[in-house]
């Protein structure tokens, strides 16, 4: 399970970003200033640092000097969209910058993307009694193993990450197939349909009118 240090000052923005952290999966810790930030490097190993730049105290890119020499990535998250703060985030040694206001699920992607760099990711993701072991692509329920295809599994795994969000068809096609959406639902339509036999999921898989679906975790 990746640990992440979620450094930001809006108590609304950090409790979305918590949120949609520990539903993907995610141990999450927040501070909401420079100094505690620091003080939370250097008390805890953290694989990733989601940092603001407007923080109390010791600014985000102050801090990033502190937390380059450890080696630990960072992704800017922040209300400054100019260039030249993109360039300068960039240039002190983040992986990434990320211009609020955003979706979670875009932030869940980068995340996966710098992560994947680093070769680092959740190894487990469970809901219920569906586990998924996303380094040896086992799954089982209750227990017993669950047979999916390759792009059943990849479907599962974003549903899982994105858990409790509303996604849209073509999201959650240039997402699992990586390919640009051409207007044809019907790919990923079936393999929710795949899902919901195979796991059991016919209420928690749920269909948004004209939209797309939502993976219930409440039930």
């Amino acid at each position: 399970m990746l640990n992440i240090l979620i450094v930001e000052d809006d108590p609304v923005v950090a409790n979305a970003i918590f949120q949609g952290g520990s539903q993907a999966g995610y141990a999450c810790d927040c501070v909401h200033d420079g100094m505690a930030a620091a003080d939370a490097i250097d008390g805890k190993p953290y694989d990733l640092v989601l940092l603001d730049v407007m923080i109390p105290g010791v600014d985000g890119f102050e801090l990033m000097e502190y937390i380059r020499p450890t080696g630990i990535p960072v992704i800017f998250i922040t209300a400054k969209s100019a260039v030249q703060d993109r360039v300068k985030g960039l240039r002190l040694g983040a992986d990434d910058y990320i211009v609020k206001p955003f979706e979670m699920v875009e932030l869940i992607a980068r995340i996966e993307a710098v992560m994947k760099r680093y070769q680092k990711g959740s190894v487990e993701l469970s809901l219920g009694d569906v586990t998924v072991n996303t380094q040896s692509h086992f799954v089982t329920k209750a227990g017993q193993p669950v047979h999916l295809k390759a792009k059943e599994f990849d479907l599962l795994v974003f549903l899982l990450q994105n858990r409790g969000l509303a996604l849209f068809r073509e999201t959650i096609y240039e997402r699992v197939w990586q390919k640009d959406f051409l207007g044809n639902t019907r790919t990923v339509d079936l393999h929710i349909l795949r899902l919901r036999q195979k796991l059991g999921w016919e209420d928690r898989l749920v269909t948004l009118n004209r939209i797309g679906y939502r993976l219930d975790d409440s039930l």
